[in-house]
């Protein structure tokens, strides 16, 4: 009988033996083998649709000035808030976002003026102003959403405008004597609204002399003949006959035009001697470090250019410009609406999440969105105009962001980048990267710099659909 055991079968009472080995394993193969191995990977880089579609306007001499003709109403703005637990208190100097207000030099002036604001709360459908009602009070929402009423060609109710954090009313007041309220203030939400009544303005202006100035010289703005933009007015004639006396006209030009200077991302990147000279194949280190931080600059380039307080796109939307959705997600509705409101718009950004929540709204409603080629690509689109993603659009608290429309090119009126070609070790257009040195510790430094703007021609050129809620409904 044969005594032989088989590879692998337990022994009586024991454990199982490994079979012998009979080539070579891989562990140890290995070490002779040559890597494939990737480039550095980064998951910040987006397709950065902005920079891409954005027509660039060269800057020679680092700064670009917006020429306009004059406008005599002023636009209006924003007011902020400090908010400390259920009370708000107004900003004193955002007090200038009011069109009487503009421009107004004297801090401890608005600082009075702030303090007499006093708040009140409102519940959802709550009224807060009655069209006809004599305007006694100017309203600056601090918190929620108010619908403006009006009525319809065969007096219907229809809601004619949103009002939301920051927008204030019943200054018109000033314009006219014994005003009264044109529309219906209606509650959408609950939220707070800060109310300071006329005659307690009036004291204040009795005594301030620079405040009564600043009201006069508002007040003589409207007095002016101007356009429905308020825009200085060109006499013209049509329709008339025989010899008809001409209008005389020429086209005024504001006399402080804005001015964008270029801003400028910049970093230092360094790397050790001994890896540039021994560590270098088969990829370059130095290349692909500086690939990836001119990488980084791109995406914060576009950053810049949406949310900078000085020129980006969503902080410098003028007011009128600015609408709110009609019931907190982004339907048809107010995809349209942000569309009409200019002419030739060439293309939306909104942040990947509120594009989902458009489609989610066209699935509840059976509507199929278009989907437009842009340079060899498919892209979502609306009424024909592409719906380009862009994760640099904030999102507050989680569930609400905005959507931006906008026109561009010089040509249009539009939205144009600005940037300077031809600078000194350019790599990329208007981004330049400059050996430093080696220091002491044998380290070489490169100064990485990017320097951009944008500017928006004309105001219509940007619109802004704000507190779109992106969180999931149900249908």
């Amino acid at each position: 009988m044969s005594t032989e055991t088989n590879v692998g079968i337990p022994a009586p009472g024991g454990e199982a033996q490994a079979p012998d080995q009979q080539s070579l394993a891989t562990a140890a193969a290995r070490n002779l083998a040559t890597t494939t191995k990737s480039a550095p990977q980064m998951q910040e880089i987006s397709p950065r649709w902005l920079l891409r579609t954005l027509p660039w306007v060269q800057v020679s001499g680092g700064a670009y000035r917006v020429n306009r003709r004059l406008r005599h109403a002023v636009g209006r703005g924003r007011v902020s808030f400090d908010r400390t637990g259920s009370q708000a208190r107004i900003l004193p100097q955002t007090l200038r976002e009011v069109p009487v207000l503009r421009g107004f030099p004297d801090d401890a002036v608005l600082e009075e003026l702030a303090g007499r604001f006093v708040q009140r709360e409102f519940s959802a459908g709550e009224v807060l102003v009655a069209a006809g009602a004599p305007i006694d009070e100017v309203l600056i929402i601090a918190y929620g959403k108010l619908d403006r009423l009006g009525t319809g060609k065969y007096g219907e109710e229809a809601v004619v405008g949103t009002l939301a954090d920051g927008d204030h009313l019943g200054d018109e007041a000033l314009r006219q004597e014994n005003g009264d309220w044109a529309y219906t203030v209606r509650a959408a939400t609950a939220g707070t609204v800060l109310s300071l009544r006329l005659a307690d303005f009036q004291a204040l202006a009795d005594r301030s002399e620079a405040l009564q100035l600043q009201i006069m010289e508002y007040l003589a703005g409207f007095e002016q003949p101007q356009n429905k933009h308020g825009e200085a007015a060109i006499g013209l004639s049509a329709g008339h006959h025989g010899e008809y006396e001409l209008p005389t006209a020429f086209v005024d030009y504001e006399l402080k035009p804005r001015e964008y200077e270029l801003s400028v991302a910049q970093t230092v990147l360094k790397v050790h001697t001994r890896v540039a000279d021994l560590y270098n194949q088969p990829m370059n280190q130095t290349e692909h470090q500086l690939k990836l931080t001119i990488e980084a600059l791109r995406e914060r380039q576009e950053h810049e250019l949406i949310n900078n307080a000085e020129f980006g796109l969503l902080r410098n939307a003028d007011h009128e410009q600015r609408i709110q959705t009609h019931s907190g997600p982004p339907t048809p509705d107010d995809m349209d609406e942000l569309l009409s409101r200019r002419r030739g718009t060439k293309l939306f950004l909104a942040h990947p999440r509120a594009i989902a929540a458009i489609g989610r709204e066209c699935n509840r409603r059976g509507l199929y969105p278009d989907t437009v080629e842009v340079q060899g690509r498919q892209v979502f689109g609306w009424r024909g105009v592409p719906v380009f993603p862009c994760n640099k659009i904030p999102i507050v608290n989680g569930n609400t962001t905005s959507i931006l429309a906008m026109r561009t090119g010089e040509d249009n009126q539009g939205v144009i980048g600005l940037h300077q070609t031809g600078i000194p070790d350019e790599v990329e257009p208007s981004l330049s990267v400059r050996f430093m040195g080696i220091s002491e510790k044998a380290i070489i430094s490169y100064l990485v710099s990017a320097y951009y703007s944008a500017a928006i021609l004309v105001p219509d050129a940007v619109g802004v659909l704000e507190n779109v809620d992106i969180a999931h409904h149900q249908g």
